[in-house]
Order: C-alpha cells, then sequence, then structure tokens
C-alpha cells in the first residue's frame, strides 16, 4: 500500500481542505514531487503540531518504510497507540515485520486485520503469506482458500493457495480440489493458472502445458498463464514455443523482470546468445544489477568469447549475494575459458560453490556391503540423449559387465534421438526427475537402492551434481559433463580420469580420489551418418587449411593471438572457424577486428555458423589440421575431427578442461601432436603445415588407426570401465568392515 492511496482526515476525523489537512497535503506532495528527505520533515513537523491526530504519524511510518528507515516500526506504534483499530497501520507494520523476515510478529497484527475487514481478500492472502513464511503449511493454505473465495479469479491467490498446499505435501489433493472447481467454472483462468502449476509441481509436464495453453487462449492479455506456460514449455525442452510464449508475456507486461529473464535463458539454450545478452542488458537498465540476470547475462557472455567479462560479471554476481549457490555455479562454469586460470584457482572456486550447497546429515546405508556382487549404478544427467555426454560415455556403459553391473538412469527430460534409445535400452531401470528437489532426488535415489552414483552432468544446464552433497549412493563418481576440473564436493568420491588428464603430481587439485583408466577416459561412438574422409585439401587448394570448430567460448584473445603468430608466419595459410555463434553478424565483426589486431586480414579468416551434424562433419574435408583452443581444450569436437582424418594440435594446462584433446591425441598414438608450451605449439603448427605428404598419409589412415585404437574400443573400456568401479566399491566396502580402533 502507497501512501497515496490512504485517505486524508482531518484531526477531528472529517475530510476537509483546513489548514492541518492542507499542510498534509503539501508534505505527501514533496514525497511525490522526489523531494523524499523535505517530505518527511514536514510529516515530523505536522505530527508534533498535532500529536493527537494519526494521520502525519501514519504517512511517515509508511515514508520511512520505504525509504527503510528503521524508525518506521515506532511511527507506526505510535499511530496504533492513537488508533489500535487502524487498518492501514496494522497492514504497514505487519508488511514491514515481513520484510524483516519476522513473519511470526506480523501475523497477530494481520489476523486482526482480519476481523476488521473480513471482505478484503488480499488481507487474508497476506496473511496466508506470513503463515508460510513462518513454515505454517496447513493453516497458510486456509488463509489463501479464503482469499481464493473472496477473490475466485484472481490468479495470485489461487497460486499461492497452490503453493502452500505442494509446501505441504497436498498437491495432489490441491489438484483434485481445483480440478473439481474448474469442472463448475471451466472459464476460470486463476483456476487454470493453479491446475497447471500443480501439474507442473506433480511432475505432469505435459498435462500442465495443455492446460495453461487452454489458459492464455481464454485470456490472452493476461501475463502469468504466458509466464507458466513459457517455464513449463522449458522444462519441456521445447525452447521455441517457451520463447514464444515468454516473448508474448514481455509484450504484455514490458515492465516485468521475470519475463525478460526467462526469454534470455530460452535465448541461450537456443544458442541465440547475442539476442540474449542484448535482452538481459535491457533488464539490468531497467531493474539494476540483480545477482540472476547477472549470472545469465555472464553466461550468455562467456559463450560469446568474452571470458574476462563474464568472469567479472559472476564474480559481482557473488558480491552481491554471497552466500547463494547460483553465483559461484556460474562462476565455476566461466572460470575454466579464461586465459590463464590455473588449477588452484579452479579448485578454490569450486569448493566455495561446494561450501554453499545445502546438505544433511550422511544417511545410514543398508546396502550389502559385498565386495563382489552386483551393484545398481545410477546415472544422474539431462544429457543421457543425443549430446557430448551421450557420444562419449554410452558405448562404455553398454560394454559394462550385465553380471557384474546394472545401470540405474535418473534422466532430466523425456528426449527420444537414437542416443537415448541407446540409454534406455542398456538400462534397467529409467526415471524422469526433473520434477523433484535435490533432497527428494536424494531420497528417491535410495530408495531404488542404488549403490553408486555418477554424476554426468556437473554444474551446467540440466546438471543436477547439487544433489550429491545430500548423498543419493554409497559411493559417488564424477564422469563427463561439465568435467572440467575437480568438483570441490567433499560428497564426490570419486574422479573418473586418466594418466593424460592427470599425470602424476596431479593429484593436489582435486579433492575426490583419481580413478585413473590405463587408456583414455571416455569411449568415443562415431556417427553413422559421417561423411566419407576426402583428400588432404591442401594438395588441391594450395595452401593449409587450418581449422577449429569449437564453441567460441574457448577461443580467448591469448588464443586469436597465437593463431594469428601462426598465420603470419605462414602468410599463404587460412583458418576457418566454425560455431553457432558466427550467425551474428556483430560477433563474426568483433573477431574479424581482433584478428586485423593481429595482422590477418579478414579474407584469410572464414567464419561459420551452425549446421546439421552431417553437414558439421562434411566441413572437415576442407581442414588440413585443426588448431585446438586453450585453456579449455576441445573435447567431442577433437574425436569427431579425428574420425573426419583431421588431426589436433593441442597446448595442454594444469586444468582438466585443458587435457581433453591430449588425452584422445595419446590414445590413439599421436602424442607428437602435443605441445610443451605456447612457442612450440607455434613451432608444431608451422612444422606440421610444412609436411604435407605427411598430412595426407596421416589423414588417409586416420579412421581405421582411430577405430582400433583404445578410443573407440568398446569392450576394452568397457573392461576398465568395470575394473575402475569395481575397485571404488571394494574401497568402501572395505571402509564398512574394519573395526574401530
Amino acid at each position: 500500500m502507497t501512501t497515496e492511496t490512504l485517505a486524508l482526515a482531518r484531526p477531528d476525523g472529517s475530510a476537509d481542505d483546513d489548514a492541518p489537512v492542507a499542510l498534509l497535503r503539501r508534505a505527501v506532495a514533496l514525497r511525490r514531487n522526489g523531494d523524499s528527505e523535505a517530505g518527511r520533515v514536514a510529516l515530523l513537523e505536522l505530527a508534533g503540531q498535532f500529536p493527537g491526530w494519526d494521520e502525519p504519524l501514519l504517512r511517515l511510518a509508511q515514508a520511512l518504510r520505504e525509504d527503510g528507515d528503521a524508525a518506521a516500526e515506532a511511527a507506526y506504534t505510535a499511530v496504533l497507540e492513537i488508533n489500535p483499530g487502524r487498518l492501514e497501520a496494522l497492514l504497514g507494520l505487519g508488511a514491514l515485520y515481513m520484510q524483516r523476515d519476522e513473519p511470526v510478529r506480523a501475523q497477530p497484527l494481520l489476523i486482526r486485520c482480519c476481523g476488521i475487514a473480513p471482505g478484503r481478500a488480499d488481507i487474508w492472502d497476506a496473511l496466508g503469506v506470513s503463515l508460510l513464511m513462518a513454515g505454517e503449511l496447513a493453516t497458510a493454505e486456509t488463509a489463501f482458500a479464503e482469499a481464493q473465495s473472496l477473490a475466485p479469479h484472481k490468479t495470485d491467490y489461487a497460486l499461492h493457495r497452490a503453493e502452500a498446499a505442494l509446501a505441504a505435501g497436498t498437491g495432489g489433493a490441491a489438484l483434485a480440489r481445483a480440478e473439481l472447481a474448474s469442472g463448475h467454472d471451466p472459464t476460470n483462468v486463476a483456476l487454470l493458472c493453479a491446475r497447471g502449476l500443480l501439474l507442473e509441481r506433480l511432475g505432469r509436464r505435459a498435462d500442465a502445458a495443455d492446460i495453461l495453453e487452454a489458459a492464455t487462449a481464454l485470456d490472452p492479455e493476461a501475463v502469468t498463464p504466458a509466464v507458466l506456460l513459457g517455464r513449463v514449455l522449458a522444462a519441456l525442452n521445447r525452447p521455441r514455443e517457451a520463447e514464444a510464449a515468454l516473448s508474448r508475456a514481455i509484450e504484455l507486461d514490458p515492465d516485468n523482470p521475470q519475463p525478460r529473464n526467462d526469454r534470455a535463458v530460452m535465448l541461450i539454450r537456443m544458442q541465440r546468445d547475442a539476442e540474449a545478452r542484448r535482452l538481459l542488458d535491457e533488464l539490468i537498465g531497467m531493474h539494476g544489477r540483480e545477482p540472476t540476470a547477472l549470472c545469465n547475462l555472464a553466461n550468455a557472455t562467456v559463450a560469446l568469447g568474452e571470458q574476462s567479462e563474464a568472469v567479472r560479471l559472476a564474480e559481482e554476481a557473488v558480491a552481491l549475494a554471497p552466500t547463494v549457490v547460483l553465483p559461484w555455479r556460474t562462476l565455476c562454469n566461466a572460470l575454466p575459458y579464461r586465459a590463464g586460470v590455473d588449477g588452484d584457482e579452479l579448485l578454490a572456486a569450486s569448493r566455495e560453490c561446494a561450501r554453499r550447497l545445502p546438505r544433511a546429515p550422511a544417511p545410514s546405508w543398508t546396502c550389502s556391503p559385498d565386495p563382489d556382487r552386483r551393484l545398481r549404478v545410477g546415472l544422474l544427467s539431462g544429457s543421457l540423449k543425443t549430446h557430448p555426454v551421450g557420444w562419449l560415455t554410452v558405448a562404455g556403459f553398454e560394454a559394462l559387465d550385465p553380471s557384474g553391473f546394472e545401470i540405474v538412469c535418473l534422466a532430466q527430460d523425456g528426449a527420444d534421438d537414437p542416443l537415448a534409445r541407446r540409454f534406455r535400452a542398456l538400462a534397467s531401470d529409467w526415471h524422469e526427475v526433473s520434477g523433484l528437489d535435490d533432497p527428494a532426488l536424494a531420497t528417491f535415489a535410495r530408495e531404488l537402492s542404488i549403490d553408486m552414483l555418477i554424476d554426468l552432468g556437473g554444474y551446467g544446464e540440466a546438471g543436477r551434481m547439487s544433489a550429491c552433497a545430500f548423498r543419493l549412493a554409497p559411493v559417488q563418481v564424477k564422469w563427463v559433463g561439465m568435467q572440467n576440473h575437480g568438483t570441490g564436493l567433499p560428497e564426490m568420491d570419486w574422479f573418473l580420469t586418466d594418466r593424460w588428464e592427470t599425470p602424476a603430481g596431479f593429484e593436489r587439485f582435486y579433492d575426490e580420489r583419481l580413478l585413473r583408466l590405463p587408456d583414455g577416459y571416455i569411449c568415443y561412438s562415431p556417427p553413422a551418418h559421417a561423411p566419407d574422409v576426402a583428400r588432404l585439401p591442401a594438395l588441391a587448394y594450395g595452401f593449409v587449411t587450418f581449422g577449429c570448430f569449437n564453441n567460441l567460448a574457448k577461443i580467448t584473445p591469448s588464443v586469436i593471438a597465437t593463431w594469428g603468430r601462426i598465420l603470419r608466419d605462414l602468410p599463404t595459410a587460412r583458418l576457418v572457424l566454425k560455431t553457432h555463434q558466427f550467425a551474428d553478424p556483430a560477433t563474426r565483426d568483433r573477431v574479424h577486428a581482433a584478428f586485423a589486431e593481429q595482422g590477418v586480414e579478414a579474407s584469410r579468416i572464414e567464419l561459420q555458423g551452425a549446421s546439421g551434424h552431417r553437414q558439421f562433419l562434411a566441413q572437415y574435408n576442407r581442414v588440413d589440421l585443426v588448431l585446438d583452443p586453450f585453456p579449455y581444450s576441445g573435447g567431442l569436437t577433437t574425436c569427431e575431427a579425428l574420425w573426419m582424418g583431421v588431426p589436433t594440435l593441442t597446448l595442454p594446462g594444469e586444468t582438466f578442461a585443458s587435457r581433453h584433446s591430449t588425452s584422445h591425441m595419446c590414445n590413439v598414438g599421436l602424442a607428437d601432436w602435443v605441445a610443451a608450451d605456447l612457442d612450440d605449439y607455434v613451432a608444431l603448427a608451422a612444422l606440421k603445415a610444412a609436411d604435407l605428404g605427411a598430412l595426407a598419409e596421416l589423414r588417409a589412415a586416420l579412421r581405421r588407426r582411430m577405430a582400433a585404437s583404445p578410443l573407440c574400443d568398446a569392450p576394452r573400456f568397457g573392461r576398465a570401465l568395470g575394473v575402475a568401479l569395481r575397485q571404488a566399491w571394494r574401497d568402501w566396502c572395505e571402509g564398512q568392515t574394519k573395526v574401530p580402533e
């Protein structure tokens, strides 16, 4: 309630423009016109002149609350001493207590308000909010029910009631009531929104989308149904439809920050990062530098190859909300891309993030500590589908000995593509868990009697590694899926790796125990639709073509400067860069300008946008050798380039993310493509480019060589993976059977 909505009254209670009221109007006008301090002084003077008049005191209390002044409480109390039944003072003081997160102090005030004005739905709703804040869930739902009965078409009240029921664990009963009420009032959009929310939170997202689409059709000018529909469609992995719904919400309510933020997230998911950044810049310009918007802006910014700025934005979000997990997650995701990052810095950030995760006391395990029994292995990921996680892991899981391991998939969406079908085929159980929060997910996993949990998502999109803080299984392992460095998570027991990713001496960069496989740490599944390998392009073109098809997030200013050195040393060479961000003209211009600063004209740099996967792979037939970015190297892209006959020149560092290509190249016997330092990287590029005969010979044989290597040998990898997982399990069993000293 604002001061402008309060009725003016003379000291005797009558309404008139006598001198006291005129003074009061002047004080209010001063505040309304921006001179808040003068207005407050005038109100204070007026209250002193008429000590028995509650109106100026009420105005003063309202002004102090708006200004965040602690004296507001005393002013409201003074009003209530003069007039104990003054509704505005009771409401204002109650609101003040809730702002201070003191809902218990607000409740008696709001209950008095309900007695004074029992027909005011907004007061019953405020009481419900205070009860919900205090954890009195059933009583809160009763208050919201009264508000809803008084204003049955008010969407906020219906949603508040649904939220209270969900918090109380009675969401199913609330849904049944809402469906029954809808039967009597089928065009009530508030009821449809409540049903949509309940269905979504109860895991019935497709049904929720149908209901919310009906709500938007019934009231196309309402914002809330459009926002709710956008969120449900996003959770259903229907980003284009979600983005359209959220765009409509922005049109309807341009000043509402939530749909702008949610639409930006959808744009990032659709790889329209430049659009997302522009939208987030607008949002921050309108509503200030709020942590969630800054985190999303950091994600869009790093995707566009501005790594240092992305880290700065994440650090700003951390400074604004140091105890909140999201800014730390964002920082952990941005840091691995920034030039100069080292292992200690990444581990420190991961530890800080892990410290802020909620957790519960470690559960007692009832599973048998038999070191040799068949194990139930849970896979936790939103990427059990056509995705780098899928390409790099599914063959390994398929090759696990089924007599020793049973796979249980805890998936985040219902993808149906060739790799998703392979995961479904190998799993004994498949569960969609995106509707569960972290504590509920941990409880659910324990009910499934999972012995070992493998996280395949990290802190990436749809990643649920935070749930591991609640312990889903006795043994927890990190593998692939935003596996850029140590997790910093005390509950993560093991880190699946190999001798190239984590050489001897690198243990200090990890809190987990390193579970080193004898060959590479992944098993690549080559796509059946890959085109044939073409003849070395340089033999036809008369010049060498370097390439890099990695995400622009990995191409730092240091990388561009280094590639500039290589291209200056080889004046006839060309460079092809291919990634979805180059669909944006401004991004292309910025990258061309960065190379121009290195003395390399735009005609030598070809920038390609996204394409279908077969066409993407076919573009390697125009590339002679790949230049790997650093400090975040290629992973799946390096495997794909190798399959297309194109070797990758790489420069490893301390971080796990910097050594992916090193692992893959060494795993196929090409350790001579791994540079020792930056100067060696530049020198090797010239050396490899100069020997076209050797490049042509390697290219012609590389696919056969790779297919026969451990990188693609699924049976060999499956045996090694089984041994490693069994080692981790036996270690846990030994810990259970040890007699305390």
